[in-house]
């Protein structure tokens, strides 16, 4: 009890710091829809394929990597709050506190993945006239996908930044897998576009599984193999990080 107390207490006090800067939030919301708006109209360009058939719109195929981009961030930004709280003297003074280290990681975690989840909501309502369809139960699903995304990489995010304890060094760790990892997953572009030996590597890549499977499942299919192994290897992952990312922080704050 003692444990989901302090969460909740940490969750509170990371919501309404983010609710306090207007500007943060302007910004994660527009980002999506700028995507969105300047790259959807490239895609259409595309020649067609396996992953554009005639009848579908290019919103079933783009938009679900964008959600997959969100959580990504999202999570993989998360270490530079922690950088931000270590100069400003808040990890140390949280040593002399009987808080749950637990808590200390998994309540910040769980306050910016609400925001997220508001802002992909907000993004799906917004796609919807434009020919995205709403399949609510897969959607639901893919969202319980996209929270172990997040939770992994704002696991890995914040242990990261721990250990780095520097801002040049924690972005420079953060920003060097960005890219690949972004772009072996396929999520502005399907992989299937691009040649064989990417398709390959992209299954070394967790992310890659979470867009298949959130593309699937916003299409209104709610279980098949490429679903379940996004599920076999997110949760795993994500376990890993989380005991991991509370063992640096108990070691931080001891």
């Amino acid at each position: 009890m003692k444990t989901l107390r302090d969460i909740a207490l940490l969750y509170r006090r990371s919501f309404v710091q983010t609710f306090r800067v207007p500007v943060w939030l302007a910004i994660s919301f527009s980002t999506p829809l700028l995507y969105l708006a300047l790259f959807t109209p490239l895609l259409k360009s595309l020649p067609g394929g396996s992953e554009f058939p005639p009848g579908i719109n290019v919103l079933e195929i783009f938009l679900p990597g964008i959600l997959a981009l969100m959580a990504f961030m999202s999570g993989a930004s998360a270490g530079f709050s922690t950088i931000f709280e270590l100069q400003a003297g808040y990890t140390e003074r949280i040593r002399v506190t009987p808080a749950s280290r637990l808590a200390l990681l998994i309540g910040p975690i769980l306050s910016s993945l609400t925001w997220t989840f508001f802002f992909m909501t907000m993004i799906v309502v917004v796609a919807e006239p434009f020919g995205f369809p709403i399949h609510i139960a897969g959607l639901l699903i893919a969202y319980v996908l996209l929270a172990l995304l997040m939770v992994l990489f704002a696991s890995f995010s914040i242990a990261v930044a721990l250990l780095t304890k520097e801002i040049n060094s924690f972005a420079a760790v953060v920003n060097g897998i960005n890219l690949p990892l972004l772009l072996l997953a396929g999520i502005l572009l399907p992989l299937e576009l691009g040649p064989a030996w990417m398709r390959v590597i992209g299954h070394f890549n967790p992310l890659y599984y979470v867009v298949e499977g959130d593309r699937l499942l916003a299409a209104g299919h709610l279980w098949n193999t490429t679903i379940a192994e996004g599920f076999l290897v997110m949760v795993p992952l994500t376990a890993l990080a989380v005991v991991w990312a509370t063992r640096v922080y108990r070691r931080a704050v001891s």
